[in-house]
C-alpha cells in the first residue's frame, strides 16, 4: 500500500514498531525525526513544518496534547486551497509521532 493511502495511526504504529525493534533506526528517528520518516514512509513533510521525537523511560513521561481546536490563519488558509495529505500530516502529527 502506498504510504499516502495509509492512515495516519498505521504510519505512526510502523514507525513505533521498526522503532522498537531496531535500535539504529529509533536512534536515527530520534536524531532526525523528519528525514528519517520520510525515507521510512516514503512522504514529503512540508517545508517548515517540525517533527520531534521524545522517548518516555525511567524517571520521565511525556504527556502529548492534541492540536488546539482552533486553526490558524495558515492552517485556514490551506484547508480552503483544498486538502493534501502533507497537510493533513502536518495536523495530525502535532499529537506526536
Amino acid at each position: 500500500m502506498d504510504s499516502k493511502m495509509m492512515p495516519v495511526e498505521s504510519m505512526r504504529q510502523q514507525l513505533v514498531d521498526k522503532a522498537t525493534t531496531d535500535k539504529a533506526f529509533r536512534e536515527r528517528l530520534i536524531a532526525d525525526p523528519k528525514s528519517t520518516i520520510q525515507g521510512e514512509l516514503n512522504v514529503t513533510i512540508p517545508a517548515g513544518f517540525d517533527v520531534e521525537v521524545l522517548e518516555d523511560g525511567g524517571a520521565k513521561a511525556h504527556l502529548v496534547l492534541p492540536p488546539s481546536a482552533e486553526l490558524s490563519e495558515a492552517d485556514l488558509q490551506q484547508a480552503a486551497g483544498g486538502t493534501s495529505f502533507e497537510w493533513f500530516w502536518a495536523l495530525i502529527t502535532r499529537q506526536g509521532v
